[in-house]
């Protein structure tokens, strides 16, 4: 039987058989007819050489309700942007691409943080803040989806079922957060399963049931990169630049949003994307650096908020966090077995492991520097500081483009 589960924080949208694509396609043409989404697809140069973001792309060209598509570059070259040109020219929809690493682009940046602005990092958080930047200058959306490029198998029911809460009227959702099962022959989403949650559960003990953990706790893939939002409230928020990009937008949500206007949807059955490797040995690579940053952008979260992080609540934390995770490693191995998957049992401690070392280097960074990383300003804050700043940005993306 399928899980139809609500647990009273927000809206659990669930994949109950397989979703009739016609029918939701048909609903979203009719309620985007005045103003049509958008969707920001944040890639690098490198995504474009691959199959797998050519066949997305060719998905996308039947997703007829879109009235704009958003490619954020980053880390390109000039042969990158004629190549991204030539591949967007497959899609109906109008598109535009942003260079993140433009002349005028940087310089507008240079402008804004010499006038006391926050711009983030270079980082994915940062190049989904411009692009709804870029959404807001357009003018032709209302409603903006996010999803990632290297997504294999990619289905644009995906996009359809992500964004569908938010267009239908009597929904009235402001954000939609997309969840799956990263599963295939194997359980994959580490960072998920033996980090984020056994942490999730461990803050839980040390700090008792705060109304913020328990928010975080009710998604299912809070690390998912595939949301959408209504324009209004992206305005509001303010985004990490690195990995805590995901953590960070959900503590927005939770100051900025009500929950019963939070939605998170199952995506899919499965879903397949590049892996990034565990690198154990070096801490500024890989799911150890995510890990990491995710675990100090949740800190500093938590310290926003009021709550005391001082004294030994940092070291039981360290120790809770191992119970929890030893205890989750189990539970999976119990998973796989039922459903005869692969579990390397060695794998997951060597996982558990880096976590804990990175929980501790977080806690180290958070003890020396409470405050850490200052995340970008929000376009209404900038919009006080500079009137016409949206329209110079999609000015400066524009020349920048030629």
């Amino acid at each position: 039987m399928a899980d139809f589960q609500q647990d009273g924080v927000i809206l659990n949208l669930h994949r109950l058989g397989e979703p009739d694509l016609p029918l939701l396609e048909q609903g979203l043409n009719s309620y985007a007819q005045d103003l049509p989404p958008a969707l920001i697809l944040p890639c690098l140069g490198s995504d474009l050489n691959s199959p797998v973001f050519k066949a997305m792309l060719d998905e996308l060209s039947g997703a007829h309700y879109l009235g704009l598509v958003v490619l954020s570059l980053g880390r390109s070259g000039r042969k990158d942007l004629a190549k991204a040109g030539k591949l967007l020219g497959v899609l109906p929809q109008p598109t535009l691409i942003l260079d993140n690493d433009g002349r005028r682009l940087k310089k507008l940046l240079q402008e804004m943080s010499e006038a006391g602005l926050a711009v983030g990092q270079e980082g994915k958080g940062r190049a989904v803040w411009l692009a709804l930047g870029l959404v807001l200058a357009d003018g032709r959306a209302r409603v903006a989806a996010v999803q990632d490029c290297d997504v294999v198998d990619y289905d644009r029911q995906m996009l359809a079922r992500l964004l569908y809460p938010l267009l239908h009227p009597n929904l009235r959702c402001q954000f939609s957060k997309g969840y799956y099962a990263r599963v295939n022959q194997r359980l994959f989403g580490r960072v998920t399963r033996l980090f984020v949650g056994p942490l999730l559960q461990a803050l839980t003990d040390v700090l008792g049931p705060l109304p913020f953990l328990r928010f975080l706790a009710a998604f299912r893939y809070p690390l998912a990169g595939e949301f959408a939002l209504n324009l209004d409230l992206a305005r509001q928020l303010r985004l990490a630049g690195d990995w805590g990009l995901e953590i960070g937008l959900l503590a927005e949500l939770w100051r900025r949003a009500n929950p019963r206007r939070i939605c998170q949807v199952d995506l899919a059955d499965s879903y397949e994307h590049k892996h990034q490797a565990l690198s154990p040995e070096d801490p500024h690579k890989g799911l150890a650096r995510m890990s990491q940053e995710i675990g100090r952008t949740l800190l500093a979260t938590l310290a926003g908020q009021g709550v005391d992080l001082s004294g030994g609540g940092l070291r039981a934390l360290e120790l809770a966090y191992g119970v929890r995770a030893e205890d989750q490693v189990g539970f999976y191995a119990a998973e796989a077995a039922i459903n005869g998957l692969v579990f390397d049992l060695g794998e997951e401690r060597l996982a558990v492991e880096t976590f804990a070392r990175a929980l501790n280097r977080s806690i180290e960074q958070f003890a020396g520097d409470p405050v850490g990383q200052e995340p970008g300003c929000s376009w209404s804050q900038a919009a006080w500081a500079f009137p016409d700043l949206l329209p110079r940005l999609l000015s400066a993306v524009e020349e920048d483009g030629k």
